[in-house]
């Protein structure tokens, strides 16, 4: 899903609770860096989204904010929540009435987690090198439920929430991870649960019907499960993922413990058009929150993702791919994947970065 190159753009920056201010900030440090080598003319405008939304204004996404995120060509956005507002009503949460209200106020439906291991040698899955793409829909399934509550029933507390699908929506994720695996190796694994759930049978019936139209990707159907586990026993043989929202949200966590951390998965939530949001897969960490021991790698190739799907710059996407995988394969790291070495701070590991993309835009030039 990329577009022509567009020069000149706004960025609304969200940089939400927790560590989420911390790794964004070096996000941004690294798309200003980007812009002034390619000659970009990028302007960011910060909003507030999740818990420090509720603490400012009352609610997880102010109209203020969605007027920022409709005025911008993209987002950068970082964590959201923490424990001190978990136990608010569902339209309150920062989570659920923040970040999930505005991908479907958005309708990003197309969640894109790239999977890469950066540091082979580390990984907790033997032999595994991996380079996958989990396309999550991100705007239906048991997160958006029409139907949800909780109530006493014959003297038992009681709790339900619905799956439901349209054929609409399974379709238009489903074209989405097509034509991605067709630009990649030409493989893709549908995973649902169709042995079971009525909305998985939904989800089979039209993902095979959209492969009709892309005869030359081999499509493979897992159910969850069994995906789960073939992730674990031959993770280097998948390469696009295309599920639901609830699949999506654990499988990608499962391939965070592959690559060797949370702190190294990006992701974009796309629409269909250049507009896109872009943000880390972990979470806000409250618990380390201004220690500087965050690790801002994801963040990072999240603006990475930003140049190539909203901005259109494949190149200067893929320096900073680039500069991110030098810089932790010469063994600069943060806290979470030191392995007992010598740890660098949150700002050190953007320093780096940022030094190893001068050097790559200068080795361009002499060249």
């Amino acid at each position: 899903m990329t577009h022509p190159q567009i020069h000149d753009a706004r960025i609304g920056v969200l940089a939400g609770d927790g560590i989420g201010p911390e790794v964004t900030r070096e996000a941004v440090r690294v798309l200003r860096a980007v812009a002034e080598h390619a000659g970009l003319q990028l302007s960011f405008t910060e909003g507030l989204l999740g818990g420090c939304a509720i603490e400012e204004t009352g609610m997880p996404l102010p109209p203020e904010t969605l007027q920022l995120c409709e005025a911008s060509d993209a987002l950068l956005v970082g964590a959201v929540g923490g424990e001190r507002w978990d136990s608010l009503p569902a339209e309150r949460n920062p989570g659920l009435g923040g970040l999930l209200r505005l991908r479907r106020e958005l309708d990003l439906f197309a969640n894109l987690r790239p999977g890469l291991t950066y540091l082979p040698d580390e990984s907790p899955v033997r032999d595994a090198d991996v380079d996958l793409l989990l396309v999550r829909e991100a705007v239906g399934g048991l997160y958006f439920s029409p139907d949800r509550g909780r109530r006493t029933v014959d003297g038992v507390e009681t709790a339900w929430d619905t799956m439901t699908y349209t054929a609409d929506q399974v379709r238009r994720i489903a074209v989405v991870a097509f034509e991605l695996a067709a630009a990649r190796g030409g493989r893709l694994a549908s995973v649902d649960k169709a042995n079971v759930l009525e909305s998985s049978k939904l989800w089979r019936e039209v993902v095979t019907e959209v492969a009709r139209d892309y005869p030359r990707v081999n499509v493979e159907h897992l159910y969850v499960d069994n995906c789960a586990m073939q992730l674990v026993l031959r993770p280097n043989s998948f390469d696009v993922i295309v599920t639901e929202n609830l699949f999506g949200d654990i499988l990608s966590d499962e391939i965070a413990g592959i690559v060797g951390s949370l702190g190294l998965l990006p992701s974009a939530s796309l629409r269909g058009d250049r507009f896109g949001l872009y943000e880390p897969v972990h979470g806000a960490a409250p618990d380390i929150a201004g220690a500087g021991k965050a690790n801002p790698a994801a963040a990072i190739l999240s603006s990475a993702m930003l140049l190539r799907h909203s901005l259109g710059h494949n190149d200067s996407a893929s320096r900073v791919e680039q500069a991110v995988t030098a810089v932790l394969r010469a063994g600069v790291r943060t806290a979470d994947i030191a392995r007992g070495g010598r740890a660098v701070s949150t700002s050190g590991f953007g320093d780096a970065v940022l030094a190893e993309l001068d050097a790559r835009y200068a080795a361009a030039r002499a060249s």
